[in-house]
């Protein structure tokens, strides 16, 4: 094995050898957690399932070089509740206020904690596109997995209601969504990597060869060593242009006599040039990639202020559930504990000959009645307070949270008479607050992007070229080589040293022309880019004519509601003041248990119409927030502690 050679392989099995058992235990304490280091190493990441403290999603950033080789940890998801739960926890019960049930939510609910995965996901793609990569897109559908409260607006279904998944939509990669098709987003010239690209080979070949005629060799068998060690960097810029240089360094030695050198050292380097001139030239083809990738991450921003709007929302609907189901209950408690005392006063003055037998039987009919009516009323409480604490805890396996029951402290009250804002006040908000409409904007921004790139994929392929390379021999003579002579350097550094000095140039500058004839797969690229473009258009529209139905929808539900209320609040107080009159005729002897009875259950039914009338009113007050986009001011809640999962202002 020749000198250069044996030197040139022994430096490359070397750094193989230090990066192999870097990578290997790299790659060993990430892929397998369960190992001590890797347990020390999570343990260092994760918080303690007290402390709450928010993961950290974005991509670890080192100085060491070798670190673009090895694999990144993403810390396990935290399950712990946070301690924001153990503040509402008294005498064993869970005291919520409307508020603590948000932040709660805001801090534990999967949901969210799911679609929080979107923001980093998003930062992906720019990382590759960054480097040239295409973007592979962003998630802007909205979590389902909570199941109760209803989310959506007029002609939405209930998206929220019940256990789901998640949905695609604008602004990602892939078929489309909402009759909208997607298919040429990203579409133009290809780009090349903007991520320097090193290639190296080296090696030490003894090759024997026979030889037919010994007069060309002046030996028998041909022997050659050849020793070699070749460099390659190449990189493409955002201009459209790429670079490529080459260096290339071998070493000979041969037992022929006829050989004026040996052993023969060459050196050679060549750096090429080639900048496109039509089609991929300028940073609006090359960079559209990172420019769509951006724009998608404020879609995927937008998505997750979706997200937290429909989650916030779900959560007011169950409260208002909540407080509904536990005044039911209370209602049904009243009126069971009324019908049992009826009926035991109806036993007494039956015993006293007083009433007709038939009294008695009505009031156990009544108890069996109400009795019944309270075990529906408490097993809605219970399935109630599940869904809740369901959508406010990251885990349920402690059992006595589980059971826990759920007390709402917020209560309601009377509709106050308040003026609603002009419904052209209320649309122009939902204009400009409407997460969908922002989403469609930045899309349609990412496809006039994709416009230009294929309208640039139309032209021919230009492209100037150019390269510049130098060569350099030496070599001692051939002590076999009788009378032969040479003016060449004798060593390496010789031959090196002319390969740089402009003793042997080699030189060139040329256009490179590639004309597609007929070009139909560009041609109807380009003008399905145009089709989709307008499709998203009339899309945009459509959107703002539907934001404009859910407005008014929610108002005139508001205003409906409200209607309700003063009229179920009326007829509540109607049927009291009649249940007062039976009972005090019955006191005065001139009335029925019967009649008492009945009076009392058509109060029960009129205050269960009034918890209902004001249910509906709350929600619908909530779902005009969400209509308008307005949920997250109206209730204070910040974005940005949404997306840490921590809420720094305690509840009050």
């Amino acid at each position: 094995m020749t000198v250069l050679g044996t030197t040139f392989v022994k430096r490359g099995i070397a750094i193989v050898c230090v990066y192999g058992m870097l990578a290997s235990t790299m790659q060993g304490q990430a892929a397998t957690p369960a190992s001590t280091t890797a347990t020390q190493a999570a343990s260092a990441q994760l918080p303690g399932p007290q402390t709450n403290v928010p993961v950290r999603f974005e991509m670890p950033k080192s100085h060491n070089p070798l670190n673009a080789y090895l694999p990144d940890y993403v810390p396990e998801p935290a399950l712990a509740n946070s301690l924001r739960l153990d503040r509402v926890i008294r005498e064993g019960k869970l005291h919520l206020s409307l508020k603590d049930a948000i932040d709660l939510a805001l801090e534990n609910n999967l949901d969210l904690a799911i679609a929080r995965y979107n923001l980093p996901i998003a930062n992906t793609d720019i990382l590759r596109t960054q480097a040239g990569g295409f973007f592979r897109g962003v998630n802007t559908g909205v979590v389902q997995g909570t199941p109760g409260g209803g989310v959506g607006g007029f002609g939405t279904g209930a998206p929220g209601a019940g256990a789901g998944g998640t949905t695609g939509g604008a602004g990602g990669a892939g078929a489309g969504a909402s009759g909208l098709v997607q298919s040429t987003l990203g579409a133009g010239t290809a780009v090349s990597s903007y991520d320097p690209f090193i290639s190296a080979n080296g090696g030490d070949e003894h090759q024997t060869s026979p030889v037919v005629n010994q007069a060309v060799y002046g030996v028998p068998s041909l022997q050659l060593n050849s020793g070699q060690f070749n460099v390659n960097y190449s990189q493409a810029f955002a201009t459209g242009t790429s670079i490529n240089f080459s260096f290339n360094n071998s070493r000979q030695t041969t037992n022929s006599p006829f050989f004026t050198l040996s052993p023969t050292l060459t050196s050679a380097f060549r750096f090429s040039i080639q900048q496109e001139l039509l089609a991929g030239f300028g940073f609006g083809p090359n960079l559209r990639y990172l420019r769509i990738a951006r724009n998608n991450k404020k879609i995927s921003d937008i998505a997750f202020k979706d997200q937290v709007i429909a989650t916030v929302t779900q959560i007011e609907n169950m409260y208002w559930d909540l407080v509904a189901a536990y005044e039911q209950t209370q209602v049904n408690e009243q009126s069971s504990t009324f019908a049992q005392q009826t009926l035991e006063n109806a036993r007494k003055q039956f015993k006293l000959e007083s009433i007709p037998e038939m009294d008695v039987l009505r009031a156990e009919a009544e108890v069996s009645r109400r009795d019944q009516d309270l075990t529906v009323a408490r097993t809605s409480l219970q399935l109630q307070e599940t869904l809740m604490k369901n959508a406010i805890t990251k885990s349920l396996d402690d059992p006595v949270l589980e059971a826990m029951p759920v007390v709402p402290t917020d209560r309601m009250e009377a509709v106050p008479a308040q003026a609603i804002p002009p419904i052209q006040d209320l649309i122009s908000e939902a204009l400009h607050g409407r997460t969908e409409l922002a989403e469609s904007d930045v899309d349609l921004v990412n496809r006039q992007i994709s416009r230009r790139a294929a309208r640039n994929a139309l032209l021919p392929s230009l492209s100037l070229v150019g390269f510049y390379s130098g060569a350099g021999l030496a070599g001692p003579l051939n002590s076999l080589c009788k009378g032969c002579t040479a003016t060449v350097p004798v060593d390496f550094g010789g031959a090196l040293g002319n390969t740089f000095n402009n003793s042997s140039p080699d030189y060139y500058v040329g256009l490179n022309l590639n004309v597609p004839l007929r070009n139909r797969v560009a041609k109807a690229d380009q003008y399905r880019s145009e089709l989709e473009y307008r499709q998203a258009e009339l899309r945009m529209e459509q959107l703002k004519k539907q934001v404009r139905i859910e407005v008014r929808n929610a108002q005139y539900s508001v205003e409906q509601t409200a209607a309700r209320v003063l009229a179920a609040r009326k007829a509540r107080d109607l049927a009291q003041r009649t249940f007062e009159i039976t009972r005090k005729e019955q006191d005065l002897g001139a009335g029925s248990s019967y009649q008492t009875l009945s009076a009392q259950r058509d109060l029960a039914l009129a205050e269960l119409d009034l918890v209902n009338a004001i249910t509906v009113h709350e929600k619908a007050k909530v779902e005009l927030d969400r209509a308008t986009g307005t949920t997250l001011e109206h209730n204070g809640i910040q974005l940005q502690d949404a997306v840490r999962g921590t809420i720094n202002a305690a509840s009050p």
